[in-house]
């Protein structure tokens, strides 16, 4: 019996291969994006563990269950989102036997969907671990733009690159190229995780927390997925509760994308779009009231693209 990436496995890792299954967990609190993190040697982490190839009917069955395990809370969305093989990951963690040493890893990451309830992982602000994505504030240039501009210098298809990733100059920024800006970010040594996996001890400061293994890396793909669903998919409403302000669910949408939204386009994509409907109550605030909608869930099956984001 050995252990490899912090997971114990048997002899069946002679086969020099090993499959894990890696949970992206989201919750909107406070108008606050946030992932469920596990703590481990190598700082936090995902929920995640081995799939177990005889009790696993499915491998989402398997996510639900490593997800319950470890957590406690309810799944209401749950996606396959990539699968994960870089030869760094299967590097990390202790050495063993040399059975171990020729594992590789594959991970498998999911998209989860819930609403934040006391568990005994960790929340962690989203925007701690990418500072530069979120912009619903005036930008502020001294991020890593500049350590981007300087890393580029000199190499036109670098200068190309980091201004469509980045947004720079006259091109606009687009939400949805998280994990590109993420993986410029690595290769360019302004990640700490890129010393991490090149086995140098120091370490870079200005690229937001770290993560063990690449679950930043699954976590960015994450981020680019949601952001790419919402133009498409009212995938926001499974993070709501069941009542909501439309200023609740505009600041939910904000806080996903980074970005602010204009009132009255978005009031009138969630109306007269047929996402939302009146439920005739009012909420119970200490200042102005405002009115309480629902998820109109018969949208689904009038139309095939149900988003909220341009």
């Amino acid at each position: 019996m050995g252990a490899v990436d912090g997971y114990t496995i048997d002899d069946t890792i002679d086969a020099g291969i090993v499959v894990t299954l890696e949970a992206v967990i989201v919750a909107v609190t406070d108008d606050r994006p946030r992932i469920l993190t596990v703590a481990s040697p190598d700082g936090p982490m995902l929920p995640s563990g081995p799939l177990d190839v005889e009790g696993d009917r499915s491998l989402d069955q398997g996510m639900r269950r490593l997800i319950d395990e470890q957590t406690g809370i309810g799944a209401r969305y749950v996606e396959q989102l990539y699968t994960f093989g870089d030869l760094a990951r299967s590097r990390s963690g202790p050495p063993g036997r040399e059975a171990q040493r020729r594992l590789r890893s594959l991970g498998i990451g999911y998209l989860v969907l819930t609403r934040e309830s006391p568990t005994t992982a960790r929340w962690v602000d989203w925007y701690h671990l990418f500072p530069w994505e979120d912009r619903r504030a005036p930008a502020d240039d001294t991020g890593p733009t500049e350590a981007v501009r300087t890393w580029a210098a000199g190499h036109p298809e670098r200068a190309e690159r980091a201004q469509i990733v980045f947004g720079l100059g006259e091109t606009p920024w687009d939400g949805v190229r998280a994990l590109d800006r993420y993986e410029l970010l690595y290769e360019a040594g302004l990640v700490p995780e890129w010393y991490v996996d090149h086995d140098q001890l120091d370490r870079s400061t200005a690229g937001g927390e770290p993560m063990a293994k690449d679950h930043r890396r699954i976590a960015a793909t994450a981020l680019s997925r949601l952001r790419g669903k919402l133009t498409y998919r009212p995938v926001v409403f499974d993070l709501m509760p069941d009542t909501f302000t439309l200023s609740h669910l505009q600041r939910t949408v904000e806080a996903l994308a980074g970005q602010r939204q204009h009132t009255q386009n978005f009031r009138r994509a969630a109306e007269r779009g047929g996402l939302v409907e009146r439920t005739g109550r009012q909420a119970t605030t200490g200042g102005r009231p405002a009115e309480l909608f629902r998820f109109r869930r018969s949208v689904l099956t009038e139309r095939p693209r149900v988003g909220l984001l341009g």
